[in-house]
């Protein structure tokens, strides 16, 4: 009895450890980039995120404007004080400037994730910041 409840314990942490995420492997590709001669000292930039199973981005800030559409499977996101929320293929959401974005990760650990982001940020800024810890 107890080796069974030792190997159940056992199997419920690995199965903890296998969900946390993964983070600063996804693969960012920029596709675009250009001053806005509207708008000067800005810039837009278009990029893609590929999230492999499992795989997150670091909790971080904007400086810019960013919207992000989900091309390929389930991306959970969560921005300043609002709750999380799993947005599948088709779907967008929008991050003002200057958000803290917590989560931004593939919702699955099987399956991988692909976001197409639009970014209006300062052209000399930064894509992100990580939050401090």
């Amino acid at each position: 009895m107890k080796r069974l409840i030792a190997a159940s314990l056992m199997l419920a942490s690995l199965s903890a450890f296998a969900h946390e995420p993964v983070y600063n492997q996804e693969s960012i590709k920029v596709l675009q980039e250009h001053a806005l001669t509207n708008v000067p000292g800005k810039k837009t930039i278009m990029l893609t995120v590929d999230y492999a199973p499992g795989q997150a981005t670091v909790p971080h800030s904007h400086t810019g404007t960013a919207v992000a559409y989900v091309l390929e499977g389930s991306i959970t996101s969560r921005v300043n004080d609002e709750k999380a929320k799993t947005y599948k293929v088709g779907e967008s959401f929008y991050e003002p400037a200057g958000s803290r974005h917590f989560e931004s990760s593939n919702a699955s650990q099987t399956q991988p994730a692909k976001l197409l982001v639009v970014m209006v940020l300062d052209d000399k800024a930064e894509v992100l910041t990580p939050l401090p810890q």
